[in-house]
């Protein structure tokens, strides 16, 4: 993985902080020209890597990217899965057939309706599970795809809920059918790696919130430290800036400092910002791997 992801928080009106700035950021996305822009902008800096969900409006920057081959032959995307609201969205607005015909992957209607059927006849969670994620990356067929997230909000609620085995369903399908690495997103990745530990996936990628002030960190601030020490895991550090708690030079200096940190996922609006945070990044990187 690149050492820089860009997320896509900003797109979509998310500021742990600031519901001001939330809602302005929203409104100057509305226009999916002005997501490409950013995206370009990152891409320009040498960002080539965008962890988003599967929102809708992320479907329309899959499009823009197919249609521009040439311009975008080194982008990734890092799906991130599900996006809960687009499937409530989708049932208000097409009703239960539409939704499902919506979603459904390319093989057809027949084929991933009767797997979807047969698997809730059977309640098959392994068969409901696989259709779900095929539903889900089906906006970025012929794109770059090498590593598949599952959302905190399902992880989290697994982790809650004890089933572990859904964990193994979703790692197994990603590197079967999509060539891709599973990664696990979650607001507790000192239990999440217990877990994982626990199901034998080996080496895991998990993004989680890493930051200087302990910011979202739940399990504790030196469960992380310890787990980041100690365990063999790929860290993927997001909220570094504790939602602009932290200033991004002491911020980056310091997330780039920690042991085991294999990438940082970071979210900007403008080209300033992006640089910024690029070149900090740059320069700490290399003075901690000195």
């Amino acid at each position: 993985m690149d050492r820089l992801l860009f997320g896509d928080n900003q797109f979509f009106g998310v500021n742990h902080m600031s519901e001001e700035k939330a809602r302005a950021q929203s409104m100057r996305f509305q226009d999916i020209s002005a997501v490409i822009d950013v995206l370009d902008n990152a891409y320009d800096e040498g960002i080539k890597s965008f962890m988003c969900t599967t929102h809708d409006r992320i479907a329309l920057v899959c499009d823009h990217m197919r249609a521009n081959p040439s311009r975008y032959k080194d982008f990734e995307f890092y799906p991130c899965m599900p996006y809960a609201h687009k499937y409530a969205n989708a049932m208000t607005e097409h009703g239960m057939l539409g939704a499902v015909k919506r979603f459904l992957p390319d093989e057809g209607f027949l084929d991933a309706a009767m797997r979807g059927g047969m698997s809730l006849a059977r309640k098959d969670i392994e068969g409901v599970t696989t259709l779900l994620i095929d539903a889900e990356m089906k906006m970025f067929q012929g794109l770059k795809t090498p590593v598949i997230f599952l959302q905190n909000v399902v992880v989290d609620l697994l982790l809650g809920l004890k089933f572990k085995e859904a964990f193994r369903i979703f790692a197994d399908h990603v590197k079967a059918r999509y060539n891709a690495e599973p990664g696990f997103i979650t607001m507790n990745m000192p239990m999440l790696l217990d877990v994982l530990d626990e199901l034998g996936i080996e080496n895991p990628i998990v993004c989680s919130n890493i930051n200087k002030i302990g910011f979202r960190m739940c399990g504790g601030f030196d469960a992380y430290e310890r787990a980041l020490r100690e365990r063999k895991f790929r860290a993927i550090a997001m909220s570094v800036f504790a939602s602009g708690a932290i200033p991004p030079k002491e911020a980056i200096q310091w997330i780039c400092e920690q042991p085991n940190i294999e990438s940082i996922v970071f979210g900007a609006s403008s080209r300033g910002n992006i640089k910024n945070t690029k070149e900090l990044v740059d320069r700490y990187w290399e003075r901690a791997s000195a």
